[in-house]
C-alpha cells in the first residue's frame, strides 16, 4: 500500500542512483555541513526521476528490478567541479552509462512522466540548497579545488516514496548482472 502525503493522497516515487558506501558517506558529511539544517529531510543521493505516478508502481518495480538484474555496477565520475544551482551547490557527476539506463526507464514509461522527468537530467549530488546566492557563492568558493575527480560505480537503482519533505525507502535494487554499460552508454 502506498503511504499517504499530508493531504492524503498517494505519494509519488522518486528513482536515484545509489552511492557507493564511502563516496555516499563523505557526500552525506557536506550535505549536514552545508544544508540549512532545518530543510535538510534527506541524505545525499542523485536523482534519476522526480515523481513517479503511485498508479506506476506494479509496473515500475518489476522493471526497476530487471534492470538491476541484468546489469553490473554502472561506471561513473565525480568530476572534481562543482555544480552552481543558484540557491545552492552540487557536486557534478558524469555518467553516459547510468543516463542510458534512466533513458530505458524513461521510454518505458514514455507518455507518463512528468514534464520535469522527461528531461534528461544533470546528475549531481546537492550539498547545499534554499540558502542566498551569496551563501552558496562562498560555499562554492570554499569547496573549490578541494576534492579531486575519482572514478566510482553506483551500486544499484533505488525507488522512495516522496513524503512532503522526507522520504520513506521503498527498494533498492542492486546491481548483480554481467550486462555493462560502457562509458558511451551503450
Amino acid at each position: 500500500m502506498v503511504s499517504p502525503v499530508a493531504d492524503s493522497r498517494p505519494a509519488p516515487f522518486i528513482v536515484t542512483a545509489e552511492l557507493p558506501r564511502d563516496l555516499f558517506a563523505w557526500a552525506d558529511g557536506l550535505r549536514r555541513a552545508h544544508f540549512p539544517p532545518e530543510r535538510n529531510k534527506l541524505q545525499a543521493h542523485v536523482t534519476l526521476f522526480h515523481a513517479f505516478a503511485p498508479s506506476l508502481r506494479d509496473e515500475l518495480l518489476p522493471l526497476l528490478k530487471a534492470i538491476a538484474a541484468r546489469h553490473a555496477p554502472v561506471p561513473a565520475r565525480l568530476t572534481g567541479a562543482l555544480m552552481p544551482l543558484g540557491t545552492g551547490t552540487a557536486l557534478a557527476l558524469e555518467s553516459p552509462a547510468m543516463l542510458c539506463l534512466r533513458s530505458m526507464v524513461a521510454e518505458h514509461f514514455h507518455g507518463a512522466l512528468t514534464v520535469q522527468d522527461q528531461h534528461e537530467p544533470r546528475l549531481h549530488i546537492t550539498v547545499q540548497n534554499k540558502v542566498e546566492p551569496a551563501a552558496a557563492k562562498a560555499l562554492q568558493r570554499q569547496l573549490s579545488g578541494t576534492f579531486p575527480a575519482r572514478d566510482f560505480t553506483f551500486t544499484g537503482l533505488g525507488l522512495h516514496l516522496y513524503l512532503g519533505g522526507p522520504w520513506e525507502a521503498a527498494g533498492i535494487f542492486p546491481f548483480r548482472g554481467k550486462e555493462m554499460v560502457d562509458r558511451a552508454g551503450r
